[in-house]
């Protein structure tokens, strides 16, 4: 059965720069495994070694992140879509006490 894998930006050098590869399996392991198969490399980037998905990697079908549905046994089918998509964080806030406020003025309501 064919499932849509979609690859984040930083990935995709592994899928000679698809942002999207179908794929084969009944679950969402199986699909790894054949995007694996197909592109190596791309695996270990999203799965630790004991297999779990990496903790700053989100997956989706259809939308639903995985971690609520049945993890990596996630059942797929044709047609279904895979998310794969990399924790976004950073930056810390240094010195707030010097900083300077983002809006100088309080912000006018809207008149009706």
């Amino acid at each position: 059965m064919a499932v849509r894998v979609r690859i984040p930006t930083p990935l995709r050098k592994f899928t000679g720069g698809n942002e999207a590869v179908d794929a084969e399996g009944s679950t969402v392991a199986a699909v790894l495994d054949s995007v694996e198969a197909a592109h190596p490399g791309l695996k270990e980037r999203i799965c630790e070694r004991d297999g779990s998905v990496r903790r700053f990697v989100n997956v989706y079908v259809n939308g639903d992140d995985i971690r609520f549905l049945d993890d990596l046994e996630s059942a797929v089918k044709d047609g279904d879509e895979i998310s794969i998509v990399p924790a976004i964080a950073g930056g810390a806030c240094t010195g707030l006490a010097n900083s300077r406020p983002l809006m100088r003025r309080r912000p006018q309501a809207y008149s009706t």
